[in-house]
């Protein structure tokens, strides 16, 4: 068997991903610096913008403002895109290019998820095929994707007991639901609303009132130590995957601990 994945030990806790709408001009800066700031895992872009040397443009951003974070850049299935920024890594869909031709593309540095909807066989194929995590969902109503289908919450237990990897849950999930999230096996929780849509989308929270991103990301931290003594996962050598952080609900703490988690691409990329 193969030994647990390299970021296996690392990757837990909020998962931030950004949307256009939700996020229009400097806000896309403003606000993912606020969820840097207030503590995260992961910062993942995330545009449908037809236009490709904007998106490039805010990629690189974004990727310079991760970097003074210490937090991995991710960006949503184009792995191209990630190249030309300088991300951490890539997300892949099932329509998306596979976890190896990512691979192969980004190196063995990069961090690169999978989507898996609802589909543990989808989630073996993508460990096997190099993945540093899956992702299962939605487990609640979505404002982002809302013709996914469900996913049921047995499927985080029965995932967690034949994966090595981290297992990211996202849809719909807030301050409010994603415990039992936690509770049944999810590594990391993923959200997009619940991150950048609580301030509805203008500029009220630029004050530095908790209207923002900043309050969002601390109630999703919060969650986190309800779940720590089922966040342990034995995996196929036998070996516990060790949790990074303790989910701390301030930045600097959240910070200090992903600075291990960042993993810059290797220069053939």
């Amino acid at each position: 068997m193969k030994p647990a994945p390299k970021h296996a030990a690392t990757l837990r806790g909020v998962y931030a991903i950004t949307d256009d709408a939700l996020l229009p001009g400097p806000r896309l800066l403003s606000q993912a610096e606020k969820a840097l700031s207030t503590g995260i895992s992961l910062l993942q872009y995330r545009s449908k913008n037809g236009d490709a040397s904007r998106r490039l443009q805010q990629a690189q951003a974004l990727a310079t403002l991760c970097a003074r974070y210490e937090v991995p850049l991710i960006i949503n299935d184009d792995v191209q895109l990630a190249q030309q920024a300088g991300a951490a890594g890539v997300h892949v869909g099932t329509a998306d290019a596979s976890v190896t031709e990512a691979r192969a593309r980004l190196g063995p540095h990069a961090i690169i998820g999978a989507s898996c909807h609802a589909d543990l066989q989808l989630a073996i194929a993508a460990q096997q095929a190099g993945a540093d995590y899956v992702a299962f969902g939605r487990f609640f109503p979505s404002r982002t994707k809302p013709e996914a289908p469900p996913a049921p919450l047995a499927l985080l237990g029965e995932a967690k007991a034949c994966l090595r990897i981290p297992i990211v849950a996202i849809g719909g999930i807030d301050g409010g639901n994603g415990a039992v999230l936690l509770q049944a096996g999810a590594d990391m929780i993923a959200a997009v609303h619940a991150v950048f849509g609580s301030s509805g989308g203008n500029n009220s929270g630029d004050d530095g009132s908790d209207n923002d991103a900043a309050a969002g990301v601390r109630a999703l931290n919060a969650l986190f130590p309800v779940a720590e003594s089922t966040s342990g996962c034995e995996n196929d050598s036998g070996n516990n995957i060790v949790n990074s952080s303790s989910s701390s609900n301030n930045g600097s703490s959240n910070s200090s601990n992903s600075s291990n988690n960042r993993n810059n691409m290797s220069t053939a990329t």
